[in-house]
């Protein structure tokens, strides 16, 4: 079986500063794959260069087959690639319906939008309870779920998330990555970047730590959860 997103080779340089250096991964559709790693790893812009938010200094990026590097960011989004950035990148000065409903600005299908909006709203009822609301007036954890939402309104293909634990309490993590649990179980393949190197792996299939621009560790989830590297470095082992 041939993977769903492909890469080999990735560099990707800020200036003279290469800060991914050559590295290899791949996934497959159905799973949940995550790339971990302390802050400044290169893990952000691995995913910025997927969606097409960096060009690559070299390497290759195939999603089923095709080669994205030369594509454009809203080319690669047509594809089915789904970014949900770091910081949430919510418009606080509109409600929490109209920012879901941002998410399908490219879908015609209103039947389907319309179902897909009620399952959002089931996997996030905190939303549905202010779905008329300001998304400004979210807490941060909400606005997360708000963000996540919106990228499932887009019909991705795969998820990219960036960072979804950053700044909120333990239990609100908790939560989100039950959902994307669920959501993975229901079918969406994602692709997930986190510091929060143990709840990464709790869920995730397959993971690859990254360090200083390098993968310097590969294997499935529950290997690197118990992997002495793993432990000492990233959970106080």
């Amino acid at each position: 079986m041939s993977a769903l997103l492909e890469v080999r080779g990735l560099q990707v340089a800020y200036g003279h500063i290469e800060a991914v250096q050559g590295i290899d991964f791949e996934i497959n559709t159905g799973e949940i794959r995550t790339l971990v790693g302390a802050n400044g790893a290169g893990k952000s812009t691995t995913l910025l260069a997927l969606s097409g938010l960096l060009r690559p200094k070299a390497g290759s990026i195939r999603f089923e087959g095709e080669e994205l590097t030369r594509l454009r960011t809203h080319q690669i989004v047509e594809r089915g690639l789904v970014q949900v950035a770091e910081g949430r990148a919510i418009l606080t000065t509109l409600t929490v319906r109209e920012n879901l409903e941002l998410g399908a600005y490219r879908r015609r299908d209103r039947a389907a939008i319309a179902a897909d909006m009620a399952r959002v709203l089931d996997l996030f009822p905190r939303l549905h309870e202010r779905i008329d609301g300001m998304a400004g007036n979210l807490s941060g954890g909400e606005q997360q779920m708000l963000a996540i939402g919106r990228a499932l309104l887009a019909r991705p293909r795969l998820l990219l998330l960036d960072e979804p634990s950053m700044g909120l309490a333990p239990i609100i993590v908790q939560d989100i990555f039950k959902t994307l649990r669920r959501i993975n179980l229901e079918g969406l393949t994602i692709l997930l970047v986190e510091q929060n190197v143990r709840q990464a792996l709790k869920i995730a299939q397959y993971g690859y730590v990254l360090e200083s621009g390098k993968i310097v560790l590969h294997n499935t989830g529950p290997e690197l959860l118990k992997d002495p590297q793993v432990l000492a470095a990233y959970m106080g082992g």
